[in-house]
């Protein structure tokens, strides 16, 4: 039996996947001016490498994607137990 197949009982556990694009220290004056329509610029970039995170541990490695309209993460590197 795969390993996967050891714990397809399991597959529909929710699990927290984690992915931080990026931080940002703002000012109470600059937090005040926010709105609906407000656009808060983060420093990274699609293309950039970025940390997998599944409850709390790191997993692997990824880079910021766009997709049409939308920000993603592509895997590239996967730590995986066999």
């Amino acid at each position: 039996m795969t390993p996967t197949e050891e714990i397809a009982h399991l597959a529909d556990v929710p699990i927290d996947v984690e992915v931080e694009l990026g931080r940002k220290i703002m000012t109470i004056a600059e937090i005040l001016t926010l709105d609906a329509d407000s656009i808060i610029r983060m420093p990274r970039s699609a293309g950039e490498n970025i940390d997998i995170f599944i409850g709390g541990s790191l997993v692997g490695y990824g880079e910021i994607v766009i997709i049409e309209d939308a920000v993603g993460v592509r895997i590239t590197d996967f730590n995986q137990e066999e």
